[in-house]
């Protein structure tokens, strides 16, 4: 097969269970995707420029609380596999089991642009008294985007958050996800969700990444070594000669968002963030010493009020012996979101002229299907 990836047959970019594919065993929500947690809205901000600076960058947002974002907070939780990175707030979710902040995801270069948007914005709609810890986390795009020309603005943080909506989340090079590659392709935004019965009741737990991280070798679907199989020969990579000197060297991080109407308080939502890194492990992460790897979680079910002085009464909690289906759930989720941001993500050419290709849909496709039939998949 040629090496040039430009020859390849070029499948439309969609999700993975568009191409008959599917991770794990548990149904998934309608949206297959976070914002299948009612109330949670997921906006992007895009920035594509060749000059004056090449720019493949931008914003994404989360959105707890609706439209009350300014009125509440939400029990959350916070996690780490490997802490180099950063994601702003993390301290104050540690420390108190709340999140009042709307999360914004972003490129290394601009988190602290994007930090103090946030915490001006509530002054910038008329609430003078709302003071919060800024939920902002971040990966590294400078292989396909100047960062160093500070493209992003507190503008582009605004209209992410104006942007928000519940529905269906876009994809792959968006937003926060423009300039980031996975396992030596490109990648960026993805998001699935799983529906779950626990306590009597039916409950929804969504995940959506901003993926940036891994080496092709480790690729792994739903059980599947992928990676394996897509040599450099069949699809180069921008890091092929870093890697074949130092073959487990893995650059780039992940940030992953956990939403669920379970009624879940701040230690519950430190376990379920946990989980998502059990997600990442099984797509082929391990938390490599540059890597930045977070999971932040909330909980749509008890909104408390930004002021709390007394009693809190009306808080409902699912009991601990329950949680063991939302914790499957984290880690499917994860695995499939990881993998959506990689199905979804066209090939991207950027700074300094480089080019991170697509995972090839075809390659996908026929190494799962020879796996699921016991044959060994044909290489190309």
């Amino acid at each position: 097969m040629s090496t040039n990836p430009a020859s390849r047959p070029t499948l439309p970019r969609v999700r993975l269970r568009e191409l008959g594919l599917a991770v794990g065993t548990l149904p998934t929500g309608p949206l297959n995707a976070i914002t299948d947690v009612a109330d949670v809205r997921v906006g992007h901000v895009t920035l594509i420029a060749d000059s004056p600076h090449v720019v493949r960058t931008g914003v994404t947002t989360v959105l707890p609380f609706g439209e009350t974002r300014w009125q509440h907070c939400v029990f959350a939780g916070f996690d780490r596999v490997n802490g180099f990175g950063e994601v702003t707030g993390s301290h104050w979710i540690a420390e108190t089991g709340l999140l009042a902040s709307p999360i914004v995801l972003t490129s290394a270069f601009s988190i602290g642009v994007a930090r103090d948007a946030l915490l001006a914005l509530p002054f910038r709609d008329g609430v003078p008294e709302r003071w919060h810890q800024p939920c902002a986390g971040e990966t590294y795009d400078g292989v396909l985007n100047d960062g160093l020309a500070a493209p992003v603005t507190r503008d582009h943080v605004e209209q992410a958050i104006a942007a928000a909506q519940s529905g269906p989340v876009a994809e792959g090079a968006v937003g926060g996800g423009t300039g980031m590659m996975s396992f030596e392709f490109k990648s960026g935004i993805g998001t699935s969700s799983r529906v779950v019965s626990s306590a009597g009741r039916r409950w929804t737990v969504g995940v959506l990444v901003q993926s940036n991280f891994g080496n092709r070798r480790h690729l792994t679907v739903d059980g599947v070594p992928v990676g394996r199989h897509i040599g450099y020969d069949l699809v180069d990579s921008p890091q092929r000669r870093d890697i074949a000197e130092a073959p487990e060297e893995s650059r780039g991080s992940i940030v992953m968002v956990l939403a669920t109407d379970a009624p879940l308080v701040g230690a519950q939502l430190n376990r379920l963030a946990r989980r998502a890194g059990i997600g990442l492990g099984r797509v082929g992460g391990f938390g490599n010493n540059r890597s930045g790897d977070f999971a932040v979680a909330f909980s749509t079910a008890n909104r408390l009020p930004l002021a709390q002085h007394g009693v809190i009464d009306g808080l409902s909690m699912l009991a601990n012996e329950d949680l063991n289906p939302l914790f499957v759930a984290a880690a499917e989720a994860a695995e499939e979101a990881i993998v959506n941001s990689l199905t979804s993500a066209a090939t991207m050419t950027g700074v300094r002229g480089t080019t991170v290709h697509e995972l090839p849909l075809d390659l996908l496709q026929q190494v799962m299907r020879a796996s699921r039939a016991g044959a060994a998949p044909a290489q190309g």
